[in-house]
């Protein structure tokens, strides 16, 4: 058996090459965390939105370098045509990370522009992105070391997903380039958060030209090889939000029959809610409930339901 070769590390550490005593790994992460601090005062958070980043920008600065051998595999979350993603333990920290591994065949030195790439990802912190540990190379595979989050849930708020490619798009000048409903993750708070963004062209490139299911869903001018921009995001965004309304993938359309099966069935559970039985007997500001929930302005027209 060939010898195990030796991981490829990302350079997430916040100190200079070689020093390695604590007096200089703690001023400079002390010093990195200011740093993030002051970005963070630059976003539109609330204090909720800001403690819980904070929070996890401290346990990240606790990581530092990661290795193949500091991780202790705790089961596989899903797995696709772009690889695996395992729930791991971060031996060292103590942390539980979701750790996905790509396997692409692929030169050196697109293996390190692809490593260089990610690296961008330790500047991309908001309450709408999954946050990011870290990424190496080891044994053939690429792992992306992430911010662990509950499995795909069926809620989805376009609001939060927009705001993630707007954050994207203005703070970085990032492209998403890979929108998906499995890209798109629910934690146990309702928290939505976008993962797997393309800050990597070459491994966006690499991996459509080897798994044809990433291909599903991007638009039509990426499909052909020409230019692209943001809509794009927005395309393959809209696949994914009727791929949830009508619970398969959107091509081929469904027809009028399907559609009618799954919205009337939809409408019955919904005149079945105690919500809309309440309705039915008593005065309901069902209007103004909808402005608030959605947080949308307080409507001017009378809104009380009568019998």
């Amino acid at each position: 058996m060939a010898p195990k070769r030796r991981p490829v590390p990302l350079n997430i550490t916040p100190i200079g090459e070689g020093q390695t005593t604590s007096n200089t790994i703690d001023a400079a992460s002390e010093a990195n965390l200011e740093a993030l601090q002051k970005k963070l005062g630059e976003l539109d958070l609330d204090e909720q939105q800001r403690k819980r980043l904070e929070a996890f920008l401290t346990q990240k600065a606790q990581v530092g370098e990661l290795k193949d051998e500091d991780f202790e595999p705790i089961c596989e979350l899903g797995a696709g045509n772009g690889g695996v993603v395992n729930k791991v333990r971060h031996k060292p920290s103590g942390l539980v990370m979701a750790r996905k591994l790509i396997h692409l065949e692929i030169k050196p030195a697109i293996r390190n522009q692809i490593i260089r790439e990610l690296q961008v990802l330790h500047e991309c912190n908001s309450p709408y992105i999954v946050g990011f540990y870290g990424a190496f190379y080891s044994d053939g595979e690429i792992s992306i070391c992430m911010e662990m989050v509950d499995p795909w849930i069926r809620r989805f708020l376009e609001k939060s997903v927009l705001r993630g490619l707007a954050y994207l798009r203005e703070k970085h000048q990032i492209m998403h380039r890979d929108v998906k409903p499995s890209n798109i993750l629910v934690n146990s708070r309702g928290e939505i958060k976008l993962c797997d963004f393309g800050v990597s062209g070459q491994l966006i490139d690499s991996m459509a030209n080897s798994f044809v299911g990433t291909r599903s869903y991007m638009s039509p001018e990426r499909l052909q090889g020409t230019h692209y921009s943001v809509q794009s995001d927005v395309w393959s965004m809209g696949l994914s939000l009727v791929e949830l309304a009508i619970g398969r993938y959107p091509i081929p359309p469904p027809d009028a029959k399907e559609l009618e099966a799954i919205f009337g069935f939809f409408l019955f559970a919904l005149q079945s809610h105690t919500f809309i039985k309440r309705s039915e007997v008593d005065g309901v500001d069902f209007a103004g409930w909808l402005c608030k929930t959605m947080t949308l302005n307080q409507p001017s027209t009378p809104t009380r339901v009568t019998e």
